[in-house]
């Protein structure tokens, strides 16, 4: 056997022996496949700072409310923000074949980070997700906020509400259940009463409420009453079943455009068929098809002013290969898409005084 050379004399260039001297392409963090790098929404800028979203005239900003402390069913959906931020498998300057747009191209979006939410303190949690989406909204990006259970939607649409005064906001709002209880089990601030307090508040007309997929056994008749002396209008899934989603989803343009001066899109993901998005806290069965909402979200925001939107209710400990996430995150990427092709049209975006 050959002796081993001293140390010597041994060539310690292993770089070179390997191959890894070469030269390599870098890429920037933005063009970097999805699983490298911090999680943000699909891998764009995060600045948190309100002073640099304005100087950079930011179009769209992501927000997370990782809150589910108003839940009345099964928890989790204080893990959806990032769930939604991690299901997704492009980076870089993407396509929309469905709309032919290459939205990141047209308009500015940044994800502006979470709510500085802690554990176990309704009041608390509903108080940092209406400051962060003000101070967000008042930049003039429209703020799409990743929750988290429904009750966010109280603080996030008053936030909007309040900024866009003296002009008036209207709610298109998808889901299997109202939310309109008067309260749940004596809490105000749950998840089914959100926009119950929108309206109480005065924050929200009910005459500019549109709900679209109300389904199931809930809620009984006497909050339908409510609903009606409030003038909301809603479309049950029965409807879709018999009309089919276009023309429901076109009535519905039609009412959310009747008053307001702009539109906040509220998508509980409970809307969608739990065969197709299980994860969430109230799954209802016999839903809306992913493609129909997508679609749906396609024709709203391509039809109205966006004042802003939030995705909620999913529940990552109950989803399956990222279903509901990925259904969550299409959401938001379909709403900036048809912005893109608005901005393509002349329309203005950003809120600007």
């Amino acid at each position: 056997m050959a002796e081993r050379p001293p140390d010597s004399d041994l060539d310690r260039d292993f770089a070179r022996h390997n191959g890894w001297d070469g030269e390599f392409e870098t890429y920037d963090d933005f063009d970097l496949p999805t699983y490298v790098g911090p999680a943000t929404f699909m891998k764009l800028p995060w600045i948190t700072d309100p002073a640099e979203l304005r100087r950079r005239g930011v179009d769209v900003a992501i927000i997370g409310a990782p809150f589910d402390d108003a839940v009345t069913h099964r928890p989790g959906a204080r893990f959806g923000p990032r769930a939604i931020r991690e299901a997704q498998y492009t980076s870089g300057s993407i396509h929309s074949l469905q709309l032919d747009v290459n939205p990141f191209d047209v308009l500015t979006v940044v994800d502006a980070g979470d709510a500085n939410i802690v554990p176990a303190w309704i009041e608390r949690g509903h108080a940092m997700i209406y400051r962060k989406v003000r101070e967000v909204a008042e930049t003039g990006a429209i703020p799409i906020v990743l929750g988290g259970d429904h009750s966010i939607t109280w603080p996030s649409a008053t936030a909007v509400a309040e900024v866009r005064r003296p002009g008036s906001i209207g709610i298109v709002h998808f889901d299997a259940h109202a939310d309109t209880a008067n309260d749940g089990w004596g809490v105000l601030a749950s998840h089914g009463s959100p926009m119950r307090r929108l309206i109480e508040s005065g924050a929200v007309k009910g005459r500019n409420f549109v709900q679209v997929g109300l389904r199931g056994y809930w809620p009984p008749p006497e909050t339908f009453a409510w609903m009606q002396e409030q003038g909301l209008r809603w479309h049950l899934m029965r409807e879709i079943e018999e009309r089919g989603a276009e023309p429901v989803i076109a009535d519905a343009i039609a009412q959310a455009l009747d008053g307001p001066d702009s539109i906040y899109l509220s998508i509980d993901i409970d809307v969608i068929d739990p065969g197709m998005a299980p994860g969430t806290g109230t799954p209802e069965p016999g839903g809306m098809l992913t493609r129909e909402v997508l679609r749906a979200i396609r024709q709203i925001v391509g039809a109205v002013e966006l004042a802003g939107m939030d995705i909620v209710e999913v529940s990552p400990p109950y989803d399956l290969a990222e279903a509901t996430a990925m259904a969550a995150n299409r959401c938001a990427l379909e709403a900036i898409s048809a912005l893109a092709v608005r901005r393509l049209g002349g329309a203005q975006i950003r809120l600007d005084r």
